[in-house]
């Protein structure tokens, strides 16, 4: 039960892509009966990415070690390969020298792998290791080293048919005393004065130093790896699909192979892809989790019978983070002046995604709020996307779904977290900000002197009835769709204190940026430096939730200052779960109440004296 040398298995995963890998750990730790230890090489990149999703996963019995796949890449990198993993597909020649000294063993693996039985049966293998075998491999399912595929085809040397390495038992201390790292290299160097380069990575080395050494091998029965490439004999493999154990997409084709039990394979991925992750959060039996542990006490000193206990548990819920979903890419500017839109959203309002991308060609960090089959179907979209697959600079962020309420605080500060300009414009996703709004925030930065001194900037809101709109191309537009009655201040009707302080009978004639006073319930559109402070976890839902963030400035003497030339639309759309509960649900107000005076009370205890003004405020209000 405890993390000791013997009773963990642990293995590598060489990382190609960071959907394979965690669709490959949710087949593992289904199955799983015991301790787990990952060792990843990564990137500076999918270390961020991987560090925080095990950190909120929080699966009991897990450890994750990291190994930085930069420092490896001078090792292999005189290795010509031609095969589309590049350079990371020749780091696991290198593992005996990587992984710490005292690591004994561990099963390799590609990042394309479903299991579909508890990998401790495989690691029971290495009891079946006899003489001088150091490394467990499945027979080549495809006629690769047998050549003749195509005219002039001449593979790498390998014995018979050769061995898939994408999954690998490895005796490693036994790996070091027979000097692997100088057997790999001077049968490397030797192949490549003929061959030039590889063809399949770290698989023709590793055939070439057993074509010399075949003692070395185990062979592992071909059901701990079957090949489904676009030309395997893997059938021949098995009888039954109840023999499966391991099943490898081992072609950039993937799902698209012809097998004939090809239907039972991807429906087994698409499972494990679509798999709540929460439900692996479960305790292996004997196996207690220090972190189960932290959070119940946590949550032992809340009242289960105060009515609002529901509302108070959401800020202790720790929600699964899957930090960049799709390939982000961002170049920063040299004039620090660069601003991040940030917004969140959940499966309803996927539409008005497309919409701020063509309103707003800065960089985007956004939180989604889905489940993992809804992830799925958000990738499908995205991927479906010419306006969202052309823009590099959007980050998505995922937050899995957990607990009764929209964490919406929770949400906004994920994606804060991961802004990387200095300054960010804090959104929501049902607006759409103006043409040219980045550029204006951008010179704005320089005109306001926003590095050196404390402001939030108010992009003036407006709202729309219609789902047609002819967006206004300029503030003269603007105001004539105002007066016309197409556009109207923000909630004008229903919550005219949020947006009152903005002044928009000023702002109609404004030409030069003014300052206005906070004031009670004022919830305005921002933008601020990247350390502003966090929204508040407590606030979930509708209700309070911006109003709250917006006090919070104001006690740390932000200034507010409104553009005159800038503005952002509200579009409709039905009303969110959220808000009917707020509307229908009477506990639901008293909760949120309950949940200001508090907040309010810990903002005296902070800020004083300073602090008063928003009691007497309220209680005006």
């Amino acid at each position: 039960p405890n993390f000791t040398p013997t009773s963990i298995f642990p293995y590598i995963i060489y990382l190609s892509g960071i959907y394979y890998v965690v669709t490959l750990v949710k087949s593992v730790l289904f199955h799983r009966r015991n301790p787990l230890h990952f060792h990843f090489i990564t990137d500076s990149i999918a270390q961020h990415i991987l560090s925080s999703l095990f950190n909120t996963w929080m699966v009991p019995a897990v450890r994750v070690d990291f190994y930085d796949a930069d420092e490896l890449k001078s090792e292999v990198s005189w290795i010509p390969n031609k095969h589309y993993s590049g350079i990371y597909g020749l780091m696991k020649l290198v593992l005996t020298k990587t992984l710490p000294s005292d690591l004994q063993r561990v099963i390799v693996l590609d990042t394309d792998i479903t299991f579909a039985t508890d990998i401790a049966e495989l690691w029971a293998v290495f009891h079946k290791f006899k003489g001088q075998q150091v490394l467990g491999l499945v027979e080549n399912q495809s006629d690769w080293y047998l050549g003749n595929l195509w005219k002039n085809h001449r593979p790498w040397p390998a014995l018979g048919r050769g061995f898939n390495t994408g999954v690998i038992l490895l005796l490693l201390d036994h790996l070091r005393k027979l000097r692997w790292e100088q057997m790999w290299r001077l049968t490397a160097e030797r192949e490549l004065m003929s061959m030039l380069s590889t063809s399949l990575a770290d698989q023709d080395i590793f055939n070439a130093v057993i074509k010399q050494n075949p003692f070395l091998v185990h062979q592992l029965p071909c059901f701990w790896n079957v090949q489904l490439s676009d030309h395997t004999r893997s059938e021949k493999c098995y009888k039954d699909v109840s023999d499966l154990k391991v099943i490898h997409w081992n072609s950039p084709k993937k799902l698209r192979v012809k097998n004939k039990h090809v239907e039972f394979f991807r429906n087994l991925y698409l499972t494990f892809l679509e798999y709540d992750g929460n439900l692996l959060r479960r305790e292996l039996f004997g196996c207690p989790s220090e972190a189960d542990h932290n959070s119940e006490n946590t949550l032992s000193e809340l009242d289960e019978d105060d009515p609002c206990y529901e509302f108070r548990r959401e800020r202790f819920t720790v929600h699964r983070t899957h930090l960049y979903f799709l390939h982000y890419e961002y170049q920063p500017s040299a004039d620090n002046t660069d601003v991040t839109l940030v917004a969140q959203l959940s499966m309803d309002r996927l539409q008005m995604l497309e919409a701020i991308c063509k309103h707003w060609e800065g960089p985007v960090s956004l939180a989604l709020y889905l489940s993992d089959a809804e992830a799925q179907q958000f990738l499908r979209y995205a991927q479906g996307s010419e306006v969202l697959m052309s823009r590099g600079n959007v980050g998505y962020h995922i937050v899995y779904k957990e607990g009764q309420f929209y964490p919406v605080n929770l949400l906004r500060n994920v994606a804060m977290k991961q802004v990387n300009t200095p300054y960010m414009f804090l959104s929501d996703i049902d607006f759409l900000p103006m043409y040219g709004l980045y550029e204006y925030l951008r010179k704005s930065v320089v005109q306001l002197d926003m590095a050196n001194t404390k402001k939030a900037l108010v992009v003036p809101a407006f709202e729309t009835l219609r789902y047609r709109l002819s967006f206004p191309k300029s503030k003269a537009e603007l105001l004539s769709q105002l007066d016309m009655g197409t556009l109207f201040t923000f909630r004008y009707h229903v919550w005219t204190k949020g947006h009152a302080p903005t002044n928009f009978a000023k702002w109609r004639t404004a030409t030069t940026p003014y300052r206005v006073q906070w004031e009670a319930d004022f919830e305005p559109y921002v933008m601020v430096r990247r350390d502003s402070p966090e929204y508040d976890r407590r606030f979930v839902g509708f209700g309070w939730n911006k109003v709250a963030h917006i006090m919070e400035l104001d006690a740390q003497e932000y200034e507010f200052v409104v553009l005159p030339n800038a503005y952002m639309i509200h579009m409709p759309h039905a009303p969110s779960f959220d808000i009917t509960k707020f509307r229908s649900n009477k506990q639901y107000r008293v909760c949120l109440k309950t949940l200001k005076e508090e907040f309010q009370q810990n903002m005296s205890r902070r800020y004083g004296f300073a602090a008063l003004k928003y009691m007497t405020a309220e209680n005006n209000s």
